[in-house]
């Protein structure tokens, strides 16, 4: 019997790297294209769940697997944008330094007959208190882009953050531990 083909729904390098971490190779790559404005009043988990269970179902899986996540910063109800440009980083940089923020990272498996299974993990992540220089160096490097809160953990971030409890490879993008509980209870063949 062949091992069960996975379509990874997502254009994340981070996301790709994280999925060769469990020996799963995608047989493709088809990011999903999808609103991803929250809700008005929708907090952070049942968002970050459903952003997941969208770019799952957004992607047809011909016969394949599709495996899809998503990650939320939050801090309290509110959730922290995607930094797109030095305004927004810098704003939510000043917002989570010297404070604990929750991420929240979805990820979906559906099944080749439509079945969606998911799990989420939750992380809590105390930054230490940043001055103006040093968030002005970090968005000087420019990792910040594209990211939940505006910042990456693999990358400079990682020195400025005091404490972690939870999920490290979640806070980076995929929940391994879910993620491969989701791809095990499928079949995928991870020892």
């Amino acid at each position: 019997m062949s091992a069960p083909q996975l379509i990874l729904a997502s254009a994340s390098p981070r996301r790709r790297e994280l999925i060769a971490r469990l020996s799963v190779e995608p047989c493709a790559i088809a990011a999903a294209d999808i609103d991803e404005s929250p809700r008005k009043a929708e907090a952070p988990r049942p968002y970050a769940a459903r952003m997941a269970l969208e770019k799952a179902e957004a992607v047809d899986g011909a016969g394949a697997f599709v495996l899809s996540g998503d990650t939320v910063v939050a801090l309290g109800r509110r959730i922290l944008p995607k930094a797109e440009d030095e305004a927004t980083a810098r704003e939510c940089l000043a917002l989570i330094s010297g404070r604990r923020h929750r991420v929240l990272s979805a990820v979906a498996l559906k099944y080749p007959d439509g079945t969606v299974r998911q799990r989420l993990s939750e992380t809590v992540v105390r930054v230490k208190p940043l001055s103006a220089a040093e968030i002005e160096a970090y968005i000087a490097g420019g990792e910040w882009h594209g990211k939940a809160g505006g910042y990456a953990i693999q990358g400079s971030f990682e020195g400025l953050i005091a404490w972690i409890g939870g999920s490290h490879s979640g806070v980076m993008g995929l929940p391994l531990f879910e993620a491969r509980a989701l791809l095990k209870s499928a079949g995928f063949p991870l020892g």
